[in-house]
């Protein structure tokens, strides 16, 4: 079978054949359908990842597709459901095997593509938002990198949750996809300065953030009084470093979010937040922007697409 495997770190990921593999004890594989894109793919690529497996691997994190066949034990799935899988790896190829607890069986009126986009950057937002900021109804909520794959849906649950949704993006091209997600106020990054547009709204009670560095620092200036500041990731490239004394000052919290980490301590968090999320969806109260569909043989275009900024939403790569 075709995956697209990374066999070093200081080299692109090449489309490559390999075995097909067989599922091991509690474990289920499936024909991969489609494969959602994420930032931590590149991360992973260049070894910088936290959860970077040992090379040579695939790369992938999560994906919709068949159940095709079932390892020892595996009572919950049948040959032939429709799931998607967090996998953390193995998704850019035609069978991958995953284990059955990072399964969830797709409702009918979910396609392959969206439940490919949806899994990690629905999740990160809800449970960001809702277990951890416990956003309220009427709160500013800022979001940084807004038209990303996973800051339209901080924008759109925000919005959900009864908040005042503040998006920032750079470029008005970007920030016309945070508006059509629900945003009330938008803030073009490239050329107004975050902290005084934020604070000319009156501040920020919660602040996602996946971006980190500079966008980071304006943002926490412009927090009010016991707001809450999520990061998320550091798209940027730059880790903030954070003043414990300003955060005294003003009473400031600063929750860290790592979805997938749930999965080793609390995945009953991830379960119950994927079964909102799919309720939601069936009522088409939410809906995945996707701005490209690639085949597997374009990975590596796709992959560039997250690397240049070039998408909103998500990126998607489809397995025939």
């Amino acid at each position: 079978m075709r995956a697209f495997q990374v066999s070093n770190h200081d080299q692109p990921p090449v489309l490559a054949d390999v075995p097909v593999p067989e599922p091991g004890p509690g474990q289920i594989r499936v024909a991969i359908k489609a494969c959602g894109l994420n930032f931590a793919d590149l991360l992973m690529q260049s070894g910088t990842y936290q959860d970077t497996p040992p090379l040579p691997f695939t790369l992938g994190m999560e994906v919709a597709g068949t159940v095709d066949a079932l390892g020892e034990g595996v009572t919950d799935y049948s040959k032939g459901d429709r799931v998607a899988v967090f996998g953390g790896q193995g998704g850019l190829a035609e069978m991958g095997c995953f284990d059955a607890v990072r399964a969830v069986k797709l409702p009918d009126g979910m396609d392959m593509t969206a439940a490919a986009a949806f899994q990690i950057a629905y999740g990160t937002s809800h449970v960001a938002l809702e277990h951890r900021a416990r956003l309220q109804q009427g709160e500013n909520l800022l979001v940084l990198g807004a038209a990303g794959g996973v800051g339209l849906t901080a924008v759109e649950i925000g919005k959900l949750m009864g908040a005042k949704v503040i998006a920032c993006a750079r470029g008005m091209d970007k920030l016309e996809a945070a508006k059509a997600a629900g945003a009330d106020h938008l803030i073009d990054a490239r050329t107004e300065d975050i902290r005084e547009a934020v604070r000319a709204l009156g501040g920020a009670d919660v602040v996602y953030d996946p971006v980190g560095g500079e966008q980071f620092t304006a943002a926490f200036r412009a927090c009010r009084p016991e707001a809450r500041i999520l990061p998320i990731g550091f798209a940027s490239g730059e880790v903030p470093q954070i003043k414990a004394n300003h955060l005294l000052v003003k009473n400031i919290s600063v929750l860290g979010v790592y979805w997938g980490g749930y999965l080793s301590f609390r995945p009953e968090v991830l379960t119950g937040s994927l079964a909102t999320l799919m309720d939601w969806h069936q009522a088409g109260r939410i809906k995945p922007h996707v701005s490209h569909v690639l085949p597997l043989e374009q990975a590596a275009e796709g992959m560039d697409l997250l690397r240049s900024r070039k998408s909103t939403g998500k990126v998607v790569i489809t397995i025939d």
